[in-house]
C-alpha cells in the first residue's frame, strides 16, 4: 500500500524570496544581510518578497555570512576562587541569555594548560576571548598573533596595547578611608595583606590619599602589610594596640584580615564600634555577614567589571577596540563594624 504525501508544509526559502522578488540568489542574500552594494528599490523588493513568502533568515547562516560564531571563550585561573565566580557571572548576564554561547575554560593558574585550552577554543572558530586573572596582578600577555581579540580581567595585562579590566582599588582605599573619617576617626591604622600584591599598594594609597586630604596620616606614618589571614589580622591588631592604644580606626586589605582584627579588639575588651571601627575590603559575604558586629566592607564590584569585559570584548570583535586599562569603581557596604560618632 502505498504511503500517504506528506501534508506538512515545505518551509520557504531564499530562492522563493529571489524568485518572487526577480533577483538572484546572490542579491537576494545581500539585501537580507544589509550589504551596501545593493540599491535601496531592490532591498524593499527582496524585503517585501520575504515577508510574503513568511521566509526568515537562518541564524547560523547568517553569522557565517558575517564571520561569526555567536561564541565566545572564557579563560579563568581559580574557577572556584570567590573573586572569578561573580565576574563570569556578570559577562554572562552582558552576553544575554541565547544570544551568545559561552566555552567556560579553567587553567588553574598552569600557562602550560592555559595555552592548551586556548589552542582548543580557537579550534572550534570563537569570536572573542576574555581571560580572568588568578590575582589582581599584571599578567603577561597571551601572543599578539591570535586571530580573534582578547580582554583581560581581574587581572590587567602588562601590555597597555590590550584591553584589560580592573577593580579602582585607589579609589576603593580612598572610599574606606573616607568613611572611617565620616564616622569621626582620626587615629587610624592600616593592616594590608601582602607588599608583593598590587591591590594591597594600591588599596594604601588610596587611603593614605584620604587621610592627607583630611589633615591626617596613618597611625605609625604607615600601614602594615603581611598575610591575607584572620592570624595575621589578629597578630596586626596586637601590635598596633601595645603601641598605640589610642588607636579608633583600623582599615584592612581584606575581610579575612578584618575579623582578625575584630577577634583581637575582642580579646582586648574594645567595643567595636563604639571605641573603635573596623572597615574591610572584598565584601566577601559569607565571612563579612556572620562576623560579630557584622563588618562593613569596600565591594570590588566584580560583577559590573565582568560585564565591562564582555561589552568590550563586544566592541572588539564589531572593530571598535577600547586598548587600555579600564576601572571599575568599587562600591562601599556599611554594616556595624562601623558608626557615626557624636
Amino acid at each position: 500500500m502505498a504511503s500517504e504525501p506528506s501534508t506538512t508544509p515545505k518551509a520557504p526559502t531564499l530562492g522563493d524570496v529571489a524568485k518572487l522578488a526577480g533577483v538572484s540568489l546572490a542579491t537576494a542574500s545581500k539585501a537580507l544581510n544589509g550589504k551596501a552594494e545593493v540599491a535601496q528599490r531592490t532591498r524593499v523588493r527582496v524585503f517585501d518578497a520575504a515577508e510574503k513568502v513568511g521566509f526568515t533568515p537562518n541564524a547560523v547562516a547568517q553569522s557565517l555570512i558575517a564571520g561569526r560564531t555567536g561564541t565566545v571563550g572564557l579563560i579563568t585561573g581559580d574557577l572556584e576562587g570567590r573573586f572569578s565566580i561573580p565576574i563570569l557571572m556578570g559577562a554572562e548576564d552582558a552576553f544575554g541569555a541565547g544570544s551568545t554561547s559561552i566555552f567556560l575554560c579553567d587553567a588553574r593558574g598552569d600557562a602550560i594548560r592555559e595555552q592548551h585550552h586556548i589552542r582548543a577554543l580557537l579550534s572550534r572558530r570563537i569570536d572573542g576571548l576574555i581571560v580572568v586573572g588568578e590575582t589582581t596582578n599584571p599578567r603577561s600577555p597571551l601572543p599578539n598573533d591570535l586571530p580573534v581579540p582578547v580582554v583581560y580581567a581581574y587581572a590587567p595585562s602588562s601590555d597597555p596595547d590590550d584591553i584589560s579590566v580592573a577593580s579602582d582599588n585607589v579609589g576603593g582605599g580612598r572610599m574606606a578611608a573616607d568613611h572611617l573619617i565620616e564616622c569621626g576617626r582620626r587615629r587610624i591604622a592600616y593592616i594590608s595583606g601582602e607588599v608583593s600584591y598590587s591591590a594591597a599598594r594600591d588599596r594604601v594609597t588610596g587611603a593614605s590619599q584620604a587621610l592627607a586630604a583630611a589633615g591626617l596620616e596613618l597611625l605609625g606614618g604607615e600601614a602594615m602589610y603581611g598575610a591575607w589571614s584572620e592570624h595575621w589580622g589578629r597578630g596586626g591588631a596586637r601590635a598596633v594596640l601595645a603601641r598605640y592604644p589610642e588607636v579608633d580606626g583600623f582599615l584592612c586589605g581584606s575581610d579575612q584580615i578584618a575579623r582578625g582584627v575584630i577577634d583581637a579588639l575582642r580579646e582586648d575588651g574594645r567595643d567595636i564600634p563604639a571605641d573603635i571601627s573596623v572597615m574591610g575590603h572584598d565584601n566577601w559575604e559569607p565571612l563579612a555577614t556572620q562576623s560579630r558586629p557584622p563588618l562593613s566592607t569596600i565591594d570590588m564590584n566584580l560583577k559590573e567589571l565582568g560585564r565591562v569585559a564582555a561589552q568590550l570584548l563586544f566592541r572588539a570583535i564589531d572593530g571598535d577596540a577600547a586598548a587600555g586599562l579600564h576601572e571599575v569603581p568599587c562600591r562601599l557596604v556599611t554594616r556595624g563594624s562601623t558608626a557615626l560618632t557624636e
